[in-house]
């Protein structure tokens, strides 16, 4: 190998070391995030529907009618209408499933605009692939019919049986209609008819919400002059209208601005799942930390005890038990740190499971070094 490669090899090998020094202990930053991706303005939002229905169209697959009841008595109500008489019949088909629909209805839709519903089976139905979905009234909290449902569902999960073995993938009995309700009924108001706008953090917090106060009369002191926004208290931002600039436009401008929002100090654990989340602002004070664990094993080994020959004795079982204890050895480590870095790679020097990482935070919490608020799921 020649010097020059030599050197070169060397000093590649450099920028990658570097590089990968960089990469592990550098400062963990902020995102800046847009004030439409963590606000939402107060009135705009979507409105909950739904109907109950009838899905035919099943290979077998649906509610047996002498189980479901209501499926029998939605069937023949929906054949009167139609002009046929089956009230003294035992329908015995396999073929239809009562099902609920719900759908989300957008903010100023109007009518004759189509969005996406969801349907559920009620019954015993094992499966709604391949069904369709008679039209279906969809009824707000009002009680007024607001759209009207209808058309093939699609069904991502199935379910196949034989007489020893099932199975099953997703849920079969679940499924959704694309552009599947038709929208009758606007509900009342516009964009226009909002008395002020409003931006409401979806999680409230003083400093994020003067933040977003600041971004926006920043915005404003060079688009109009003045100051338009200021925070009524940890959750709502108000901002005054301006006959400068159309309201639509306005609220487009103030979604686009970008500030870097302000997160609690806060550790969630799932013990179900071992999984731990720490937030970017959470510190321990400096504390030593040990973590030991003690196996203890019972073993039951019975032995049988055969008399002498001609000796009159009996075949017993005598128990034999066998008890071992193994306690692994404890690291004893520093935790400690004014970031978040620090403290995680404080805990994976330590190498533990998340069980064992579960069980060291709240013994922390209860020493009072955790300064952060600890919630256990």
């Amino acid at each position: 190998m020649t010097p020059l490669r030599r050197l070169f090899l060397a000093v590649l090998l450099g920028l990658l070391t570097g590089l990968g020094f960089a990469v592990m202990t550098g400062p963990v930053f902020a995102a800046s995030t847009r004030i439409k991706d963590i606000a939402t303005l107060k009135g705009v939002r979507d409105n909950q529907i739904f109907g109950y229905g009838l899905v035919t169209g099943l290979q077998g697959t649906g509610d047996t009618l002498r189980n479901a009841q209501f499926t029998e008595q939605s069937l023949q109500s929906l054949l009167d209408r139609l002009g046929i008489n089956v009230r003294d019949a035992r329908l015995r088909t396999r073929n239809i499933a009562a099902v609920m629909v719900t759908a989300d209805l957008p903010p100023y839709t109007g009518t004759g605009s189509r969005i996406d519903v969801t349907v559920t089976s009620m019954g015993d139905a094992t499966s709604l692939r391949g069904g369709t979905l008679l039209m279906t009234p969809l009824t707000g909290g009002d009680g007024l019919v607001y759209a009207a449902a209808q058309g093939p569902l699609a069904v991502s999960g199935f379910s196949v049986q034989g007489q020893a073995e099932q199975l099953t993938q997703g849920v079969p009995t679940a499924g959704r209609i694309p552009n599947g309700a038709l929208i009758e009924r606007e509900v009342p108001g516009t964009f226009r008819d909002l008395p002020e706008l409003v931006f409401e953090l979806k999680n409230p917090d003083f400093k994020t919400a003067t933040q977003i106060s600041d971004a926006i009369n920043a915005w404003s002191m060079g688009a109009f002059g003045r100051r338009i926004a200021s925070a009524r208290d940890q959750r709502a931002v108000v901002v005054m209208r301006s006959r400068q600039m159309a309201q639509t436009r306005l609220v487009a401008q103030i979604g686009d601005l970008t500030i870097q929002p302000d997160t609690p100090a806060r550790v969630v654990v799932d013990q179900r799942t071992g999984t731990v989340v720490i937030g970017r602002n959470v510190t321990i004070s400096t504390v030593a930390v040990t973590h030991g664990n003690l196996t203890v094993r019972v073993t039951e080994a019975p032995e049988v005890s055969q008399p002498e020959p001609f000796s009159n004795g009996q075949t017993v079982v005598v128990p034999r038990t066998e008890v071992t204890a193994r306690e692994e050895r404890g690291k004893l480590a520093i935790l400690g740190g004014s970031d978040l870095q620090t403290l995680v790679r404080g805990l994976n020097q330590v190498g533990l499971k998340p069980t064992d990482i579960i069980a060291i935070l709240q013994a922390v919490k209860t020493a009072g070094a955790l300064q952060a608020e600890l919630v256990v799921q």
